[in-house]
């Protein structure tokens, strides 16, 4: 009898994956959060094993797990400026931020003893937020600007004290409106703290492919542009807004060019 039932949705879920764009949409949104957490389950024991806990190095285990999602879903990454990951030592990456998708970018150019900056709303995620936790992502409590200052101050010393890279979203939350939004400036504070570079990483819009409010979900290639190092040495606390600004100027530009459109400014950064 379960048989019979069966029959008709094997029936019907390829004709609204074939005739209905929100159904697509929709499929493939519940899919990769379900198949995000379900690599999280078989990901949680090995990285136990692996080492022992919280540690850096299990994001090489992360990045592993989640390279092939891509397909899954249709999407291709072309990555240009590979050299300049290429980079000895601690270094923050900075990118834009357009959606949960973001992190298939991420772990497609993840270099070594590298982890990210997030909301503390993560680790509540559950399987990908305690796998979250495991890689020895930093999270932050956007709420608490105090909280979120002593965390980056750690951060730092961290960075210095075990060469790790840290990577963060300087837009603070997910942006679709066709360009960037202003930048937070605790990334900045970060790196001239450490007195380490700056490697700037540029996502391509999704525009052509993605559109929540539209509910469409196409396959598509997303364009990732790694940018020259920006050095911090020898920078203090009262360069961090100059910093910021140039940030945001060359990221901008870029997102442009990669994007292949016309982009309107929301601003170089804020607080």
């Amino acid at each position: 009898m379960d048989a019979v039932w069966m029959l008709p949705v094997l029936l019907v879920l390829p004709l609204l994956l074939w005739t209905s764009s929100t159904f697509v949409f929709y499929f493939k949104k519940c899919f990769y959060v379900a198949y995000m957490m379900l690599l999280a389950v078989i990901a949680i024991p090995v990285c136990i094993l692996k080492s022992g806990g919280r540690d850096i190095e299990n994001m090489r285990v992360i990045r592993f797990m989640v390279r092939h999602v891509k397909y899954f879903l249709g999407l291709r990454f072309q990555v240009s400026g590979w050299e300049h990951l290429q980079t000895d030592g601690p270094y923050v990456i900075i990118s834009n931020h357009q959606s949960s998708l973001d992190v298939l970018g991420v772990m497609e150019i993840l270099p070594d003893r590298c982890t990210m900056i997030a909301k503390k709303e993560l680790i509540w995620a559950g399987t990908v937020g305690m796998i979250c936790w495991l890689g020895g992502i930093v999270f932050i409590n956007r709420q608490k600007t105090s909280d979120a200052k002593n965390v980056m101050s750690d951060a730092a010393k961290t960075m210095l004290a075990d060469k790790i890279r840290l990577w963060v979203f300087p837009e603070g939350t997910r942006n679709q409106n066709g360009g960037l939004l202003p930048f937070k400036k605790g990334a900045f504070h970060l790196a001239i703290q450490a007195q380490v570079p700056i490697i700037p990483i540029v996502f391509s819009s999704y525009s052509n492919f993605y559109l929540r409010k539209e509910k469409e979900f196409k396959s598509g290639t997303i364009t990732l542009k790694v940018l020259p190092k920006i050095e911090t040495k020898g920078l203090t606390t009262d360069d961090v807004t100059t910093l910021s600004e140039q940030s945001f100027g060359i990221m901008r530009s870029a997102f442009m060019e990669i994007s292949g459109q016309s982009v309107q400014s929301n601003g170089p950064s804020t607080h």
